[in-house]
């Protein structure tokens, strides 16, 4: 690696491949391989390594733009900030606080959520603030703090897959969502274990595995129950580790026993016969593992779904165990540290309960403000974008693009388009920064420094490796400046490494505790990163001390030992949760009861047909930067309705026909690609894309009842040949 060269991180999926950036003689920079990073070993996917194409002029945004009739304008600094808080301002006086809106992105470093969150509360009073990553891993966050007491994507490194017994993996196409993963799973396979992948569809993932289970869009929560119940028949659950270390088993038992294997089979599709199979493959090894994804986790019952997978890891005994355990493959750059620090909707810093008294004295003890000044929680993401424009009058949205990327996007459009007032920073002009007021050209990965926390919990240090722009400033700028012309002329710097430190003193204590993180430290260790809970070392050894003290006198010397390791980590950081205990108040992990039911919307006369959505390889999320690049473009030009040849041969359609979609939402129009590596009752289509062809027109708005989270992955559609 050249000397010259930045060591930095990967701007798109939670896995935050290393790379590094060297200068090139012409300007600009190239990415060069840095395979000291534990995770990709240097290896990268095609939009790691074309990530410098976004920072060129020639695509990204470089001077503020305002509204002056149906066009957006360029207009200095000054006037695009004093519109915004002008704007702000009338707002607030005219409707109250919880008329303005925030809503931010999964893509924020850790400091600009910290201080996204910061702003919406102290500055502008408001409680109406979340994020898309409400739209990623919410649904596993909730199970995860349910059963665990605690949420982290992942509760051990990706290291630990290759010397596992077995792996089942929900709902994931790693293979094209995060490519250099896909190693860890064909290690574990080369070492003798078993990979065993669950999709509707027979994706380049499933391609890989020893047993691929194709259930029907939206029956995960089913076929896991139906697991479980042949787990409890055929003798195989871990008794003791039942009896030590859960609580509530007695429930769930009860629940599971209602799925019956054929009963199952009807629902989901899936043979008895794989059934016990699959209940073979994972319970005859020593270890095993469940990794879920969006596909069970983004329907209106994933927290049910995932909390289903979840009781058949502790049934078995698969969870805080070397090499075992559930996890959750977060889909954002910084999906897990986004939530953690703020801008979620219910949560305040250190991933603190914005309801819970002790956590808004602490946090508000930092920001210098009264503990009653704090607004509540507010509306999750999908409900506020529902909301713009008649109870939220103006909104200030940074790194999203919900004209893309939420579901019934027409009708989101809709309600962008109602608001008094929007302001948008981004990188690039998306179709949401299209239709606002302001646009605010801002600095991305490659151009500022910030941490960002990882699927695994590791948090990384990003490098700036090259200046932006002249005309473009940072998103902590802005905040500071919008903070100042709003009356609050302190508390919001704009380096980044002050306000890490002023992150880590109030995550200090709180379950994503980061107190014991610093940039002197991320940047002096190896470059791989620091797991989190990592307080600091003072709070640490206190910590241990008062739970070696607790078990101690519950339960003797032993007891003491454990609780040495303490609930919330220790000051070297924590690769590896729960080994001694799980993060709730007494340490044992919980068993929730869950039972099936059906999808929020199911095929009728009218609209037979299942649709699921999900990405391809070349394109991120809602493309709003992928799509700039040529080569990207190149491989992933445009959408397309992926369908079995049954279904393709009863509408009379060839490869490459003109396909419409049709739900009760509305119609999207693509080409068809017709394969056997689908099941013939379902279609996909990738929602990279706006226009005729956004997938997103079609999705189900039905919500979780504990995450909020939208049903994207399953809805009724129609599928006829494009007039």
């Amino acid at each position: 690696m050249p000397t010259t060269s930045t060591p930095t991180h990967c701007p798109y999926c939670a896995l935050q491949c290393g790379m590094a950036l060297s200068p090139l003689p012409t300007g600009g920079v190239e990415v060069v391989e840095r395979p000291d990073f534990p995770v990709n070993r240097g290896a990268l996917c095609g939009k790691g390594r074309t990530a410098p194409a976004v920072l060129s002029s020639r695509v990204r945004l470089t001077s503020p733009l305002v509204r002056s009739g149906d066009s957006l304008v360029p207009a200095t600094w000054e006037e695009a900030l004093d519109r915004i808080a002008g704007e702000f301002g009338r707002v607030r006086s005219e409707h109250g606080a919880d008329a303005l809106g925030v809503f931010g992105g999964g893509g924020l470093t850790n400091e600009k959520a910290y201080t996204l969150g910061k702003f919406a509360r102290v500055v502008l009073g408001t409680s109406q603030i979340d994020y898309n990553g409400r739209f990623c891993m919410s649904s596993a966050a909730a199970a995860g703090i349910k059963a665990f007491g605690l949420d982290r994507g992942l509760p051990f490194p990706l290291e630990d897959i290759p010397r596992t017994g077995c792996v089942i993996l929900v709902g994931s196409n790693l293979a094209e969502t995060m490519p250099p993963a896909l190693r860890f799973f064909n290690e574990l396979r080369e070492n003798g274990g078993t990979l065993i992948v669950i999709d509707p569809r027979r994706t380049k993932t499933a391609e890989q595995a020893d047993l691929h289970l194709a259930p029907r869009p939206g029956t995960d929560l089913a076929l896991a129950l139906g697991l479980l119940h042949l787990i409890v028949a055929e003798g195989r659950v871990d008794e003791e580790y039942v009896r030590e270390r859960t609580t509530g088993w007695e429930d769930a038992r009860a629940a599971a026993m209602a799925h019956w294997p054929e009963y199952v089979e009807r629902i989901t599709g899936v043979s008895v016969p794989q059934l016990r199979e699959t209940v073979r493959l994972f319970c005859e090894p020593e270890a095993a593992m469940v990794l879920t994804a969006r596909g069970p986790e983004q329907q209106s019952k994933g927290t049910d779904t995932v909390g289903a997978w979840i009781n058949l890891c502790l049934a078995t005994g698969r969870a805080g165990r070397p090499l075992s355990g559930y996890g959750c493959l977060t889909g954002q750059g910084n999906g897990q540290g986004g939530r953690e620090h703020g801008q979620k909707a219910d949560q305040l810093p250190g991933y603190r309960k914005l309801d819970d008294p002790a956590a808004r004295r602490h946090v508000a003890e930092v920001w210098g403000v009264d503990p009653d000044s704090l607004p509540g929680p507010g509306r999750s993401a999908y409900e506020l974008l529902d909301a713009l424009g008649s109870d939220v009058r103006s909104l200030l949205l940074m790194g999203s693009n919900p004209v893309v990327s939420a579901p019934h996007a027409a009708h989101i459009e809709e309600r962008i388009k109602s608001l008094e007032f929007l302001a948008v920073c981004d990188v690039v002009l998306s179709e949401t920064a299209a239709l606002a007021d302001v646009v605010l050209p801002v600095t991305q990965w490659a151009e500022e420094t910030g941490t960002t926390t990882s699927l695994e919990g590791r948090v990384l240090l990003r490098r700036r490796a090259i200046t932006a722009p002249e005309g473009v400033r940072s998103d902590l700028e802005v905040l500071h400046e919008l903070a100042a012309r709003l009356g609050v002329e302190k508390g919001f710097p704009t380096d980044p490494e002050e306000v890490f430190e002023e992150l880590r003193r109030a995550s200090a204590g709180g379950i994503a505790d980061y107190s014991g993180i610093s940039y002197a430290r991320l940047m002096e260790e190896s470059g791989a990163g620091v797991f989190w809970p990592c307080p600091a070392e003072a709070e640490a050894e206190a910590e241990a001390e008062g739970e070696a003290e607790g078990e101690a006198e519950a339960e003797g010397e032993a007891g003491a030992e454990d609780g040495r390791q303490g609930r919330r980590g220790t000051a070297a950081g924590t690769p590896r949760l729960f080994l001694d205990r799980f993060a709730t108040e007494d340490g044992r992990a919980r068993f929730v009861p869950v039972s099936h039911r059906p999808n929020a919307e199911e095929p009728d006369d009218d609209y037979p047909v299942l649709l699921t959505t999900g990405r391809v390889v070349s394109q991120y999320q809602s493309g709003a930067q992928t799509r700039r690049v040529d080569e990207l473009n190149a491989a992933a030009p445009g959408p397309f309705v992926e369908l079995h040849p049954r279904l393709a041969a009863r509408l009379g359609a060839s490869e490459g026909d003109p396909l419409a979609v049709v739900s009760r939402r509305g119609r999207a129009v693509a080409p068809a690609r017709i394969t056997t590596g689908i099941r013939p009752d379902t279609v996909f289509m990738p929602f990279h894309w706006p226009g005729e062809g956004r997938a997103n027109t079609l999705t189900n708005p039905a919500l979780d009842p504990t995450s909020r989270m939208p049903e994207f992955k399953v809805c009724a559609v129609r599928v006829e040949i494009a007039e």
